[in-house]
């Protein structure tokens, strides 16, 4: 375990370095997570950035040296994320890669896996994507129907996935795919793939969002063969794989690279716009009303900060010590929406301005409201979340 000083001394050398490294506005819109990369100029600057840090050797710290990772204590990653926070860097874009799939590698796959995939992860050379929601089985995972045949040392791979942020970049996707469509049980008859993105067959389709931008694909496969080696743990057993990845996704399991995931927008941020905004000829923050409503968003996001600390005293979770990592996707992603949704009431009337050119911080909270509700559905929907917790936590009958 590193010393108190020895971390001090980080803390202090990983600050400078970002704060001299944090690249300056580069004269275009960057979006505010991976699910928004719309132009490869988006695309190669934050590749770019990623693979700046990775060479720095601040992201994947924790993970094995012999992999490509940085072989130290998970408290140096944790500062030099929290740096990355504090300076408001760039996003590292391959979010699919360094929070579900290296992990999940890192977790179940052979050596062979975790030769050929984790130092692409971290240098975002290989982009990936996930390949879990279908068209017509959104939440309904279980029902997936896009099919992989075996065929030799090959599967071929039909149908398509929905949501597949970033698919016209990747490289590859973490698949799951129906293999055994005679299976009385659903859940046996699907299997989970490392897949290549970069095969005959594979095409993906970019999404235009309702802010204009895109980032989100619908995949399609039409006799796409993947080699058989892609296939991650058992044929038929690709539905606890996907839950292991899930955990990973949701923040209920740790071991992921570190780095931050989405453009920082915070509590404070609100605060400032209030300072700005006006209510009846005076600053929004003079009404007792809001004053109250910045308050509790301010308790919320600073009790959301302390959970990670909170997770580690049993007297303060023995009651129910699964409650805070299975509740933080559910938590992130409401206060998200609930803030930005705040930020737009605080501008009144000029609020209804997303696309104009004297629209409040050029449109950012318009945008960022939009944008907060993919965080609300990916991931398994919050109605979806609220339900697990329920049962899973609290003990409550389906």
């Amino acid at each position: 375990m590193p010393t108190a000083t020895e971390l001090a001394e980080y803390e202090s050398e990983v600050d400078a370095w970002f704060r001299e490294n944090t690249p300056k506005d580069p004269g275009f819109i960057l979006p505010e997570t991976f699910m928004e990369v719309g132009t490869d100029r988006q695309f190669e600057f934050l590749r770019d950035w990623q693979a700046k840090v990775y060479e720095a050797g601040f992201v994947g710290m924790a993970w094995p040296k012999e992999y490509g990772g940085g072989g130290v204590d998970q408290a140096f990653q944790d500062l030099a994320t929290k740096a990355m926070a504090k300076n408001r860097t760039p996003f590292l874009p391959n979010t699919i890669g360094l929070n579900w799939a290296g992990p999940l590698i890192l977790h179940m796959g052979s050596e062979e896996d975790k030769q050929r995939y984790i130092q692409g992860i971290l240098s975002a050379e290989d982009i990936w994507c996930q390949g879990f929601s279908e068209p017509d089985h959104g939440s309904d995972l279980g029902n997936a129907q896009c099919r992989a045949t075996k065929d030799g040392d090959e599967y071929i791979v039909n149908g398509s996935k929905i949501w597949t942020s970033l698919g016209s970049y990747a490289k590859y996707m973490i698949l799951l795919a129906r293999t055994d469509p005679a299976a009385e049980n659903k859940y046996a008859g699907l299997s989970f793939f490392l897949a290549p993105m970069t095969v005959p067959g594979v095409d993906p389709k970019p999404i235009k969002k309702l802010t204009g931008e895109y980032g989100f694909c619908q995949t399609y496969f039409n006799d796409a063969r993947i080699p058989a080696s892609t296939l991650l743990g058992e044929e038929g057993g690709g539905w606890q794989v996907a839950m292991v990845t899930l955990t990973f996704e949701r923040g209920a399991s740790g071991g992921q690279a570190g780095g931050i995931a989405s453009m920082d927008m915070n509590a404070n941020d609100i605060v400032e716009l209030a300072r700005r905004a006006k209510r009846n000829g005076k600053p929004a923050i003079d009404d007792p009303l809001i004053r109250d409503e910045l308050v509790q968003l301010l308790i919320e996001s600073e009790s959301n900060s302390l959970m990670a600390k909170r997770a580690q005293l049993p007297a303060l979770n023995s009651d129910w010590p699964s409650a805070i990592p299975m509740s933080g996707k559910l938590r992130n992603t409401e206060m998200k929406r609930r803030m930005c949704k705040l930020a737009i009431a605080l501008q009144g009337a000029n609020g209804a301005r997303f696309v104009a050119a004297d629209a409040i911080d050029g449109g950012m909270w318009q945008r960022s409201y939009f944008n907060a509700f993919s965080g609300t559905i990916g991931g398994g929907t919050s109605q979806i979340q609220k339900n697990i917790l329920g049962e899973r936590v609290l003990g409550l009958p389906k």
